[in-house]
C-alpha cells in the first residue's frame, strides 16, 4: 500500500514539474482533487502491470480506484504551494542528477528528492528515484523510474 502512495506522490509531483503552475491558479482545481487524479492515475499504471488477460483488467481496475483514494488524502495533507515547491524540486533532481530538498515554510510541509545515476534506455534517459514527503510528523516515501520524453520533460515510468 505504501508503493501506490508513493507512486501517487511522484506521479502528482511529476505532473506538477511539467505543467506551467499558473495554469492551476484560479481554475478551481483543489489539492484533493489533483490528489485523486495523479493517484488515479499512478494506480492505474501500476496495477496495469499486474497480472494478464481477465486478470490484468482487474488490477488495473483496483489500482485506479486505490490509487484515487490515497491520492485523494495525500492531496489534503499537500496545499498547492506545497505541491509546487515538491514539483520543482523533483524535476531539478532529475535534471541535475543531485539529491534536493524543499521546504514550505507557510505550511512546514518538506520533503527530499533523491535521484539515482541516469541511464539509457530505448533510447531515453531514465532515473530511478526516492522522493520522501513530511507532513504533520508523517512521512511517506516513493520510489520509481523517470524517463526524459522529447520535449524534455520527465515521465514516470513505474
Amino acid at each position: 500500500m505504501n508503493l501506490v502512495k508513493g507512486i501517487a506522490i511522484g506521479a502528482v509531483a511529476l505532473a506538477l514539474a511539467a505543467c506551467d503552475q499558473s495554469a492551476y491558479g484560479g481554475s478551481g482545481i483543489n489539492k484533493q482533487t489533483i490528489g485523486t487524479v495523479g493517484g488515479a492515475v499512478a494506480g492505474g499504471l501500476l496495477g496495469s502491470q499486474v497480472g494478464g488477460g481477465t486478470g490484468r483488467l482487474w488490477a488495473t481496475g483496483a489500482g485506479v480506484l486505490l490509487g484515487a483514494l490515497l491520492g485523494s488524502e495525500i492531496g489534503k495533507s499537500l496545499d498547492r504551494a506545497d505541491q509546487a515547491y515538491m514539483g520543482q524540486t523533483t524535476y531539478n533532481a532529475l535534471e541535475s542528477g543531485q539529491p534536493t530538498r524543499w521546504q514550505n515554510p507557510d505550511s512546514g510541509h518538506y520533503g527530499t528528492v533523491t535521484p539515482s545515476s541516469a541511464y539509457q534506455t530505448g533510447g531515453q534517459t531514465c532515473r530511478e528515484y526516492t522522493q520522501t514527503i513530511y507532513v504533520d510528523g508523517r512521512s511517506e516515501t516513493a520510489r520509481g523510474i523517470a524517463c526524459r520524453q522529447p520535449d524534455g520533460s520527465w515521465q514516470i515510468r513505474s
